[in-house]
């Protein structure tokens, strides 16, 4: 894995960023917020920030030759050590910009593969991440040779003994990745499997998944509603791994939770399909929770970045509950009647204070209310083991023993009725 940027001497560290047609200004400015927040989280301190208008990013230092001349003396002047750019770099613009700079050069990848790298504590993390370092790092392994090409001399033939030993490092280099590309890939998919195995032994519970912008509060919610010692911080991914437990809705009822890794503007697509194993949590649920900084100036954007990786996932169009978190921080009544008549559906809370908790609470009980059918079934008393199974996870609303058979009227999951009683089996037309 790459060193990350918080484990060395605080840097300092240039951002820079494009406002493109379609873009904003307004937008571009907020990018770059947050890319300062990112730089920070993972340990650099920003001294300098530039904004360049293009139409398009210049094909050899992403931002014009003569803002890349200005960003040199402003490196000097600054005495920067890190310049980090606010969209991702080709690997021949780092390899250009470097050269020009002479100082490191950082995309917005890189530095979020950084912080998720000093996040990652489980195994199943560390090996997300590692794939992403990898895929990230394998079209850019050139940069690492470029030692070799200084000493040739003479023009395109590269000189006597200069060619055939860089070209076969590097191929070496890249075979070496592409391997451990594969085995990190198995490896994922056994810890897949592993969890698929996990998921059906809890069938019977009602899933729930938090989803959100990082640092919408969904740790924080987590733990408002389970209780549970979880991580809470204010600060950007500060939750990598899935964390399930179980909550009581009260009446009687029980789900189970769980919070996932936040998302971000520009999150790299590779670091989506290396996470998508921690996902599966959110893509097999039965409701998603999609929690939401209701404070922030940018909640709209935020909203769309989430609803796009839920996109990603193939999971946009599943059963979603908005909720609207940190409402104690709204300084303007007026704004959160806003979004009020934006989202009418939308729970709005705090799950510092615990205002508005009671009301998801009864929100989520009525979708899985919603989720669940009620059967009148005639079941042969010699059926113990699926009597006991159905008393176990369903509401029996009427129990009637008729010779050797039991009368039920139960009420239960849809996805519980086709396992446990398929195709109509047992069912009765007689209310028991």
């Amino acid at each position: 894995m790459y060193d990350t940027v918080s484990q060395q001497a605080v840097e300092r560290a240039i951002l820079v960023g494009l406002s493109l047609p379609g873009v904003s200004l307004l937008e571009t400015e907020d990018t770059l917020n947050e890319l300062a927040l990112l730089a920070e989280t993972a340990g650099a301190e920003v001294v300098h920030r530039i904004i360049q208008d293009r139409t398009s990013p210049n094909p050899t230092f992403f931002i014009g030759r003569g803002k890349a001349e200005e960003l040199a003396e402003t490196v000097q002047t600054k005495k920067a050590n890190v310049v980090i750019f606010d969209d991702d770099l080709s690997p021949a613009q780092t390899r250009n910009l470097e050269t020009l700079l002479d100082v490191k050069i950082i995309d917005r990848s890189r530095i979020i593969l950084d912080i998720f790298a000093s996040r990652a504590k489980t195994r199943e993390s560390q090996t997300q991440v590692e794939l992403a370092q990898l895929v990230y790092m394998l079209p850019r392994l050139t940069r690492q040779w470029t030692h070799l090409s200084r000493q040739a001399s003479g023009g395109s033939t590269g000189g006597v003994g200069t060619r055939g030993p860089g070209e076969t490092q590097l191929e070496v280099d890249r075979r070496a990745t592409r391997r451990r590309i594969i085995i990190l890939k198995h490896a994922l998919e056994r810890i897949s499997k592993q969890r698929s195995v996990e998921r059906k032994g809890r069938d019977d519970l009602f899933r729930v998944a938090l989803v959100g912008y990082t640092n919408a509060g969904k740790s924080t919610l987590m733990k408002a509603l389970s209780g549970a010692d979880v991580l809470v911080e204010d600060r950007l991914f500060a939750t990598l791994d899935s964390i399930t437990r179980r909550v009581s809705l009260g009446y009687n009822r029980e789900i189970l939770l769980t919070d996932t890794v936040g998302f971000i503007k520009k999150l790299p697509h590779h670091l989506v399909a290396s996470f998508r194993g921690t996902l599966e949590e959110a893509i097999e649920a039965n409701l998603l929770l999609h929690v939401v900084d209701a404070s922030h100036p940018a909640c709209h954007e935020h909203i769309a970045t989430v609803i796009d990786v839920l996109g990603d996932l193939d999971i946009a169009e599943n059963p979603i509950l908005m909720v609207f978190n940190k409402v104690d921080q709204i300084q303007d009544p007026d704004y959160q009647r806003v979004l009020e008549s934006e989202s009418p559906d939308g729970i709005f809370i705090s799950a510092q204070t615990g205002e508005g908790l009671d009301d998801l609470k009864w929100a989520i009980y009525n979708r899985l209310e919603d989720e669940r059918t009620t059967l009148n079934l005639q079941i042969p008393q010699s059926e113990g083991k699926l009597l006991s199974e159905l008393y176990r996870i369903g509401e029996i609303l009427n129990t009637v023993y008729e010779g050797n058979n039991v009368l039920l009227e139960i009420k239960l999951s849809r996805q519980n009725a086709h396992r446990l009683v398929p195709n109509g089996r047992f069912q009765s037309a007689t209310p028991a």
